[in-house]
Formats: structure tokens, sequence, C-alpha cells
């Protein structure tokens, strides 16, 4: 219906002589205003030599009726709001139930194929905040380009050489680690850092190790090998639990040759140059930062990396645009690749784009990412498990049963908090408030979710069929502000999609949950005695609908009992 409406629009500004204008359709935050608010009169009043009052008049006496709008009103200086008539509330509720599983899907970028890499945890190093927090927004990010229609391809990219790689390994020596030890790898790498930080022999030996690294895998391949296969089988058993599954997995011991060559291939075009023995890219000529490629003990740094990533990305896969989904921290490090790429390789440079993500920290302060006692993304994840389990005690669940609601409970918690505001905000995280199933939180959408379940369980053993039509075959019922809210839905994760940004969708969810329980708590929906209970079990269902599948596009799971 709003493409129609603003297709009547611009008919009727091109009626009164005014021409193409660009203006908003928007729904109002207010629902007293209405259904809809548009400001095409305050963006065409100059253009139009009126007053945007007077021309919202005008507009409005122009467009007459509209199929599906009730009510035309000019409000403030100059807005237009409109209302729509019921039926278009009573479709939106079929719509929701009828076609469920494409309930709020768009297919508005149908034909497109992306790449959305995310998550990048690195073995032998613990699986940080950080990939939690890429990983929840990547996954997110990559549901919402499948609403709209684009095939998406999920990619994680990760460090298996390298500096950090060299720490662990000598950690494992000096600690005496078993390579199949992922609890002590974490260790043994946590120990080897606060050497190499002060003891300069053991900073000498990890430096050696590294470049032995480069040439001979680290000197021996067993070790090497097994840790690294350990931590890639754990990192997986933490993807089945956050519920992404990967599509290609590309790894910087691959990348390291191509991205070195092409490094080389720069260095003789002098895109890269020679500085104190080692090679770096003068960004400041392209007002960026300067950044070392080849170090000078002759290893490539993840610069050189990612360059050779981007090149296996195209030989591996098709696809329009690719999205690499890292910390904000690393946005000047992401724009000095794609700028030295676009000097080598233009065509490849043009489809990469960045998604930065903010920071997080507990309520009880700032977490370091190379302390021993550090709160990594598995032991918060891990805790969180814990403590839903904890509040499962006293639920009329099987144990089975609590224990798999409890993982979907614990993630839910954290992919909400997450995903709650824009994507490149820090995040403060408070594990109490997380879980509460009264306030603004992922269990408490779940259990709105089962709230609705509930009835429509209680519904059926009543053998009430949902409908939203009574005897007459006309809707028995006046729009409340439930109904007003659901017919937003495939706006909202459009609107999510178009901006990368899911908090929009977490923030109507919460809204949406909030009215339905207040909905819930003044009527009784079912009652068979009742003619207008047909159409609140229907109304319930579309309201299920559209939670389960907003749950979805959080990469949160919607249990049907809690």
């Amino acid at each position: 219906m709003e493409e129609a409406i603003k297709s009547r629009i611009q008919q009727a500004l091109v009626e009164l002589g005014i021409g193409q204008v660009a203006f908003a359709l928007e729904y109002p935050a207010d629902m007293a205003h209405g259904d809809l608010a548009c400001n095409v009169a305050l963006v065409a009043a100059k253009q139009a030599g009126m007053n945007p009052r007077e021309l919202a008049g005008r507009i409005v006496d122009t467009l007459g009726n509209i199929e599906g709008v009730k009510e035309l009103t000019v409000a403030g200086p100059g807005f237009i709001n409109i209302s729509c008539i019921e039926e278009y509330f009573f479709e939106t509720i079929q719509k929701a139930t009828v076609a469920e599983n494409t309930w709020g899907m768009s297919p508005s970028r149908e034909g497109k194929t992306v790449m959305v890499e995310y998550t990048q945890p690195n073995p032998f190093k613990p699986f940080h905040i950080g990939h939690l927090m890429s990983n929840t927004i990547g996954e997110s990010v990559a549901r919402l380009m499948e609403t709209q229609g684009s095939q998406v391809i999920r990619a994680n990219y990760q460090g298996d050489i390298g500096l950090h790689v060299a720490k662990a390994l000598w950690g494992m020596r000096a600690l005496n680690v078993a390579s199949d030890d992922i609890d002590g790898i974490g260790r043994a790498y946590a120990y080897a850092h606060e050497q190499y930080e002060s003891d300069e022999r053991a900073k000498e030996e990890i430096i050696e190790l590294n470049k032995k690294g480069f040439a001979e895998r680290y000197g021996f391949p067993a070790e090497y090998d097994a840790g690294r296969a350990a931590s890639l089988e754990h990192f997986e058993e933490l993807y089945r639990v956050l519920g992404t599954t990967f599509d290609y997995y590309f790894f910087e011991s691959e990348c390291e040759p191509v991205g070195r060559a092409l490094v080389d291939e720069g260095s003789a075009q002098s895109v890269f140059v020679p500085s104190e023995g080692a090679v770096v890219f003068p960004g400041e000529q392209h007002g960026l930062h300067t950044r070392v490629f080849l170090t000078k003990y002759g290893t490539t740094t993840y610069e050189t990396r990612e360059l050779g990533l981007a090149v296996l990305k195209r030989e591996r896969a098709t696809f329009d645009t690719n999205y690499t989904v890292t910390a904000v921290e690393q946005e000047q490090y992401f724009s000095v690749v794609v700028k030295a790429l676009s000097l080598m390789r233009p065509e490849l440079a043009e489809v990469f784009r960045h998604v930065p993500h903010g920071m997080m920290t507990l309520t009880s302060g700032k977490m370091s990412s190379r302390k021993g006692n550090v709160i990594t993304g598995e032991s918060l994840l891990r805790d969180m498990r814990i403590s839903a389990l904890e509040k499962m005690a006293d639920r009329d669940l099987s144990d089975d049963e609590k224990r798999e609601v409890a993982d979907m409970v614990a993630v839910a918690a954290i992919k909400y908090m997450v995903l709650r505001q824009g994507t490149g905000k820090n995040i403060v995280f408070d594990p109490e408030a997380s879980l509460s199933f009264e306030g603004d939180s992922g269990p408490y959408l779940q259990y709105a979710h089962t709230r609705a379940v509930s009835v429509l369980k209680k519904a059926e053993a009543e053998h009430i069929v949902p409908s939203i039509m009574g005897e007459s075959d006309s809707p028995i019922w006046e729009t409340t502000e439930l109904e007003r809210l659901l017919v937003r839905f495939p706006s909202i994760v459009a609107r999510a999609q178009r901006e990368l940004e899911p908090h929009y969708v977490t923030t109507y969810l919460t809204e949406l949950a909030g009215v339905f329980n207040s909905w819930y708590a003044h009527e009784k929906i079912v009652d068979p005695a009742d003619p207008t209970s047909p159409y609140k079990v229907a109304l319930t269902d579309a309201f299920r609908s559209t939670m389960k599948n907003g749950l979805h596009l959080l990469g949160i799971k919607a249990p049907e009992r809690m």
C-alpha cells in the first residue's frame, strides 16, 4: 500500500504543476497521528512557492480518494497524516499467518548475491568478545539480506599463522600443554604474551619462531597441525550453539603467499615503498594512515594477507558485494587495504564494504583481551548458559528441555544486547538484566512468543478456528494498536537491511511484545461463547508468526515452551 500512496502523491504533485520531489512516507511514533505520515509539503514548499501547511492542504484536496485510505489530515507545520481502512490491517493479519514462512520478506534484492564475512576467530587463541559480536551482527545482516531476496554466501576468515600462533606454540612448549587441550592453549598464549612483553630473550625466541612459521610451520608441524585442528573443531561447537553455518572458510596461511605476491607487484609500481627495512603503503598520500605490509623481519602483516583474501574470495565465489564485519577500530586498517587494492585491482576493491561494530564492556568494567583472567566470548556464553539454566530450575520442563531452552535463552540474552543499538556503538553488557523475562531483553521476546503459542494450543483444545471474518463474511473487530503495529513489520525489515542495522528489528520486536502483553492482559482471547474469539486467536497467531520471524532475523531461536 505504501508504494501505491507514494505513487499517487507524486501524481498529485505533477497535477499541481510542482513536478517530482523526493519525500518520505513513514510510520509516526505516536499512532494518534495516523498510520502513515508524509513530509512532502515540507520538502516541496520552496519549490512550489507556498507555505508548507497550505501546500499540504492543496495536496490533500488533489489526492481525493485513495484505495485503502480512510482519512487524510494536515497536521503541525505541514505533515500529511494518513489513516488506513480496517481491511488493510485484516489483510495483514491473514498474510502473517497464511504466508508465515515468507511474512516480512520482500524481493527488493532478488538476483543479487552477497558475501558476508564475519566472526574471524584465530586458532590457538580464545574466542573473544569481538568474535561473539562479529558473529551476532554478521549472522543478522546475512539473514536480513536473505529476506530481501539476496543469495547470501557466509564466509569466515581465520588467522592460522602469525605472531599469536608463535606465542601460543612457544607457551605450549614452556608449560608442557597438549595440542588438544583448548583451555591449556589459551593459558599458554596468555603466558607467552606476558613473557613476550617482559622478557627480551623470550621475545626474540617467539619472533624467530614466527619467522619459521611462514617457511616451515613453526618448526614442529605435528604440534601445529594438532593444535590448529583442535581449535577449529572447538569453534564449530560454538557456531552450532550460536546458530551459524559457514559456506566458505579462508585462512591466513593460504592468503599469505597471494598477498605477498601482490605486495611485490605493487612495490614494482611504487604502490608500496621501503621504509626502515620494512615495506609500507604511504597512506598519507591518500588521506589515510601509512601502514606496514612487510615487516623488517620479512614477514607479512594482516594487511598483506587481507589483500590475498580479496583475491581468493573472487577466485572461489561469485558475488556482487562483500560485507566484512569487524571492529570499528579496524576502519582505518580496512580503508588502507581497500585503497591499496584499488590501485592494483580496482575491479576487486569496489565490491568490498566494511560493517563496523563497537566494543563491549561489562557493567563491572572493561574486559582485557590479552590477560589470563580475560572474560572471553566463550566464557561469557558459558556463564550465561549456567545462569539461564538456574532460572529454568522451577519450570515445568524435563531436564533435557531445560538444557535446550537454557541454551536458547543464553544466546538470546547476548544477541539482543548486541543488536539493540547501532552496530558501530559500544555496548555495556549487564548479565543480570540481559536474562530478565520482564524487561527489554531477548528472553522477554522469547517469553512473549511462548505465551502466544500457549494461547493457540488452548484455542485448538477448545476447537476455536482462527478467522478474521464473522458470520457475515466481514471483519468483526475494530483495529487496535496491535494490528497497527503488526502491519509495520515488512517495512521495518526492509529498512534494517537497507541500512545494515538490525537494531531496527530489535526495537520493533520489543515494542510489539509490550503491546501484545498489554492486550493479552486485558482480553479474554479463548472463549467459545465469544463470537470475536476466532479473530482474537487469529491476531495472536499473527503476533506469534511476526515474533518468530523477527527473532530469526536476529539469530535468536523462538522456543515454544519456557
